[in-house]
């Protein structure tokens, strides 16, 4: 026969070992909840560091900017537009199904120049280095394709880059076709860094999954500070210095905040390329 008093200490290490199993339960319910927060956490870090390299990037004719997942935030800035009016014209809307054949000389030296509202950007051509990339710009310059379209992206934070090379001015146009990597070693591209004065290919490259190689279309970046970025953009040009004036001048009147549905962050200044030039000299 159970005593009144074992009864009682029964029941009260009953309710002890309850109390004790709920502890255990919420304890475990926290540290999943923590481990949760802390794997999101993660993801957006990777995501801000790679950005661009996503984002920003992404493949022409698909999403060159879609991935943005995130993009590196941008302060609304107050300065003045520094640029003049955009020349009349209207962007092409015209694409091609393959990349064109191969028709500049490897061994010569070629520059671009973007004729801006903003000024005149020189760029001196890789073309023995990045000979698809150079053709397709020669090719791409020729048939007016870049003439009035706007630069869409101007990241101030973690990167420092000009996007520019959509004619829908979105992030999400292209000429239809893409061209292979190139030039990945470049021997200016030292300690993951694309160094101010760069011109490279944006492309889809996804860093985490190894997927989307050989992607860049006609969305270029042109790079005002030194950079923090894998050598995964086909570097295929140097800015002139007085182009780099211009781009600080672009980049001095900062960036608009992030575009709802795009995730762009607008340069602020009206960065319009009223013609693009490709030059043998």
């Amino acid at each position: 026969m159970v005593s009144q008093e074992q009864r009682r200490r029964q029941l009260a290490r009953e309710k002890y070992l309850r109390q004790q199993q709920r502890r255990t339960q919420t304890r475990r319910k926290a540290r999943i909840r923590n481990s949760v927060i802390a794997s999101v956490l993660g993801v957006v870090v990777v995501l801000s560091v790679t950005v661009f390299l996503t984002k920003p990037f992404e493949d022409d004719g698909k999403k060159e900017n879609a991935n943005a997942e995130v993009t590196p935030s941008a302060s609304p800035s107050k300065a003045p537009d520094p640029c003049e009016k955009p020349a009349a014209g209207k962007v092409k809307s015209e694409t091609w199904k393959k990349e064109p054949a191969m028709t500049i000389d490897e061994s010569a030296k070629y520059t671009m120049k973007l004729d801006t509202t903003c000024g005149e950007i020189d760029i001196a051509l890789k073309a023995s280095a990045a000979p698809h990339t150079v053709n397709s710009f020669n090719f791409l310059a020729e048939k007016g394709y870049f003439d009035h379209s706007k630069c869409h992206r101007l990241t101030n934070q973690g990167i420092y880059v000009l996007q520019c090379g959509d004619p829908q001015g979105t992030g999400m146009g292209g000429p239809g076709y893409t061209i292979p990597d190139e030039n990945l070693k470049d021997k200016s591209l030292k300690g993951g860094v694309y160094p101010a004065g760069t011109v490279a290919m944006a492309n889809q490259y996804n860093p985490q999954t190894k997927q989307g190689r050989n992607s860049g279309g006609s969305q270029f970046f042109l790079v005002y500070q030194d950079s923090q970025l894998p050598p995964d953009y086909t570097p295929f040009g140097t800015v002139s210095e007085a182009g780099m004036k211009v781009l600080q001048k672009i980049a001095k009147a900062g960036a608009q905040a992030p575009d709802p549905q795009t995730g762009n962050t607008a340069p602020n200044a009206t960065v319009v390329i009223n013609k693009a030039t490709v030059s043998q000299s």
